[in-house]
């Protein structure tokens, strides 16, 4: 347990798109309504280690046309949301939208450093010839969720401390950009 909860952290809270898009959604929508999508992250992942443990996600991880489709729609939803930060109205806060908590959840569903995580997780710590396999997919997914909100709060605090400084339409242009293009370039780490 030990083992599995340190690797929760850490794979938490090493960059990835996900810790990406909390950090926008500290800036552009404040801690609370951030929070929303920090959850929404936490949920998504927590649902797909579920999910791997119980078994049902070895059939998409051993097809390779499966593996290229989540790649594909994990890397357009990337750069759809890559233009939208680039872009956003700097002008306008409350016009000003986030990753809700289900896109964020449904994410996670594409990301492939989600299914990398999940993945070696459920490899590591996993014991599939256990008499109860869902309870223990449930008990690892339940474990990584409560493990993975510190880890995303880090992110999302670093977001929502730059809202005051990015007041400055210039400066929250130039920070919209550089996040953008960080996401955008996520895309490549996809099919290395």
């Amino acid at each position: 347990m030990i083992g599995f909860v340190g690797f929760s952290i850490v794979s938490a809270f090493t960059p990835g798109p996900s810790n990406l898009m909390v950090a926008a959604a500290g800036v552009v929508g404040g801690f609370y309504r951030g929070f929303l999508t920090l959850l929404g992250v936490a949920a998504g992942m927590a649902t797909l280690i579920f999910t791997l443990g119980f078994g049902l996600g070895q059939t998409l991880l051993a097809s390779d046309p499966g593996l290229l489709v989540m790649k594909a729609v994990g890397a357009a939803f990337l750069l759809w949301l890559s233009w939208k930060i680039a872009t956003a109205d700097v002008k306008n806060d409350n016009e000003r939208t986030i990753v809700g908590p289900i896109s964020a959840a449904l994410f996670q569903w594409v990301n492939p450093k989600s299914w990398v995580v999940g993945a070696g997780a459920i490899g590591t710590y996993f014991n599939p010839g256990s008499s109860s396999v869902a309870l223990d997919a449930a008990y690892l997914a339940v474990l990584f969720l409560i493990c993975c909100i510190p880890s995303l709060l880090t992110w999302l605090l670093l977001g929502s401390s730059l809202q005051t400084v990015l007041k400055n339409e210039s400066a929250a242009r130039i920070f919209n950009r550089v996040m953008g293009f960080l996401l955008a370039a996520s895309v490549i780490l996809m099919f290395v």
